[in-house]
């Protein structure tokens, strides 16, 4: 499999309960997210290194958010990645600062897929893109990775474990990622973000357990907070691995991704211990020793160990708060659906799930009082 048939966007993985073949791989463009290609085979061949045509194109089946193609030609094949048409709330879908991030890491060797060109020009196919590599490897779906054989399994949690640590170290000021958010007070500045974005979405409606949230967590903020490259999203659907071995080659989807606290950015990872496996990939309800998954504390240890803490003390916060901010991701998807701006066939299931999530975060909430 290759990076083609996972759409590289954020929060894209479709229910557990639709069968694979409707969410992975590419199909013809959708009649809403089409443009000319004539121009854009022309600014291809003037702007990417080695391009030659003729080009087809065509649309991954999976994504919430931002629209991205497969780009086929006799030689090589490409991955575009475009800003949505139509109205969008203020500071989202910004794919110029994917195409950043995504080459400062490429620069130290973490492994994400190579940026060729980055596009501003909203008049060559309707908004800015940004055309990258494709990377070829396996994309796994279900958290439980049942394609991989249970004396491996392990294995295949710390590469995932490993890398999120490695990303985690990475010096961005090194790698000239010192602006690429505010450092310190991450948590505050994203649950006000958060609810600002669900309190915009009138369309998508209020919801009481949202709004507890946003009453509670505020005020139980660590005060302490380190400060890193985040991804935002890190799940196994958004990672592809070799083709035959445990190794991470390369990380998707990095819309979300800033300058914030590591450990918010973790649990939000290990959230996959207590996720449904029919909201996305994750491992409620399955049968961990069985199947040799890591338990959570000692996959918890795993990621202290390679970044030299004892524990995480705000575990349990931390969890509450991305089940909140999984919860406002999926009432903005909610919202889109309602305007007709939903990117993925698959959208209305994910707007049916949020009053679901929306529960599970006052549940974590809970668990802390």
């Amino acid at each position: 499999m290759g990076a083609g048939e996972k759409n590289q966007t954020g929060l894209d993985g479709a229910p557990l309960s639709v069968p694979a073949h409707c969410y992975a791989g590419t199909t013809a463009v959708r009649p809403e997210f089409r443009f000319d290609e004539g121009a854009l085979l022309r600014w291809l061949t003037a702007h990417v290194a080695g391009f030659q045509g003729p080009l087809t194109v065509e649309q991954f089946k999976g994504g919430q958010s931002n629209p991205t193609y497969q780009l086929r030609t006799p030689h090589k094949s490409y991955v575009l990645r475009r800003r949505p048409p139509g109205k969008l709330l203020p500071g989202a879908h910004d794919v110029k600062r994917e195409a950043r991030v995504l080459t400062a890491l490429h620069r130290v060797q973490f492994p994400v897929p190579a940026v060729h060109a980055l596009c501003a020009d909203e008049n060559i196919i309707g908004t800015q893109f940004y055309v990258m590599e494709l990377i070829e490897g396996r994309v796994f779906w279900d958290a439980t990775l049942p394609q991989v054989p249970d004396l491996e399994r392990a294995a295949y949690f710390d590469a995932m474990n490993a890398t999120l640590a490695k990303l985690h170290q990475v010096d961005f000021e090194a790698i000239h990622l010192g602006d690429f958010g505010k450092p310190g007070n991450y948590l505050l500045r994203q649950i006000g973000r958060l609810t600002q974005q669900y309190l915009a979405d009138t369309e998508a409606g209020r919801d009481a357990d949202m709004d507890a949230l946003i009453e509670w967590l505020p005020a139980h903020a660590p005060r302490h907070q380190g400060s890193s490259i985040v991804h935002g999203d890190f799940r196994c659907d958004n990672l592809i691995f070799h083709p035959t071995k445990p190794i991470v080659v390369a990380v998707l989807d990095w819309e979300l991704s800033t300058l914030g606290d590591p450990l918010a950015d973790f649990a939000y990872h290990a959230i996959m211990y207590r996720m449904p496996p029919d909201i996305v990939a994750g491992l409620g309800g399955a049968d961990i020793r069985a199947l040799r998954i890591p338990s959570e504390s000692d996959y918890l240890a795993a990621y202290c160990e390679r970044t030299g803490r004892a524990s995480i003390a705000d575990y349990n916060f931390y969890l509450a708060f991305n089940f909140f901010r999984l919860a406002a991701i999926f009432h903005g998807i909610k919202g889109r659906v309602l305007r007709g701006t939903a990117v993925s066939a698959n959208a209305s299931a994910r707007a049916q799930a949020f009053p679901r999530l929306s529960a599970l975060a006052r549940g974590a909430m809970q668990q802390c009082q």
